[in-house]
């Protein structure tokens, strides 16, 4: 594939989010929506550009929150799902407390989580773990599960033991489903920190500032965190997509990656 085709694929987020941001300014402008209802992301830069320290270093705490509670649920998943995967019981006395996690609204007992962790990083953290845990565990045990048969019965015939099956086999035939979990969770990791920080004792990251907007009915301030967040998601995203193709870069849903940069054909 010629350099100019390569170019393109590896633009073509950064043009998604250009067109994206167009259409948003042109509906605010040529609706006549009012300032109060939405914003112009050209009045959201404005507005950040005249504070843009105080909304970095928010959006670097509540980056470090989510990251945290992202990779923290994901090696707990890792750990609980390969028994998991091993034993049909297990999975079933554990799939409804896993459920329960999942669908219950955390936003309400954040509240109590703070009082009982008493404010700071610790309760962020513990929500947005929590709520990441489930999506991580599920994958990891269908994945594991879903390893090739005819390798799970080669690597019997050779006596392997159970953490060589786990790291050579299962753990990569799980390496697919835990990327498409990944991309669900980063989004809930950080809205579980938004969240957990407009309601913390501590005065830090972008929902404490979103929670003071919020209160005193300031929609600069409101509309740029909401930015910032969506900023924060989207950068998380292209970190996922470009760590997964390099993590699979074995993998048939890579394969197109891989023409790519050996200069081969994807079409069949």
């Amino acid at each position: 594939m010629s350099r100019t085709r390569v170019a393109a694929r590896s633009f073509a987020p950064a043009i998604g989010i250009v067109v994206f941001l167009v259409v948003w300014e042109l509906a605010v402008g040529l609706g006549h929506i009012r300032p109060f209802i939405l914003r112009s992301p050209s009045d959201i830069l404005a507005y950040l550009g005249r504070a843009p320290g105080d909304f970095a270093s928010a959006s670097w705490t509540t980056a470090v929150h989510a990251t945290a509670g992202f990779v923290i649920a994901f090696v707990i998943a890792l750990v609980i799902g390969a028994p998991l995967a091993a034993s049909q019981f297990l999975e079933r006395a554990a799939q409804p407390v896993l459920t329960i996690i999942q669908v219950t609204p955390f936003a309400a007992y954040i509240g109590a989580v703070v009082v009982w962790l008493d404010g700071g990083a610790a309760p962020v953290l513990f929500i947005a773990t929590l709520v990441c845990i489930p999506a991580f565990a599920f994958a990891a045990v269908a994945g594991m599960r879903g390893a090739d048969l005819a390798a799970r019965e080669l690597f019997a015939s050779v006596d392997a033991s159970r953490w060589q099956v786990l790291w050579r086999l299962r753990l990569p035939s799980a390496m697919p489903s835990l990327f498409i979990a990944a991309r669900y969770n980063v989004g809930l990791a950080l809205i579980a920190a938004y969240l957990v920080e407009g309601s913390n004792l501590a005065d830090e990251g972008l929902g404490a500032i979103g929670r003071r907007a919020s209160a005193n009915n300031l929609g600069d301030p409101l509309w740029a965190t909401i930015f910032c967040m969506a900023l924060l998601g989207s950068g998380a995203l292209l970190a996922i997509g470009t760590v997964e193709r390099t993590v699979l870069h074995w993998h048939a849903s890579q394969r197109g990656f891989g023409a790519d940069r050996g200069g081969g054909s994807s079409r069949l």
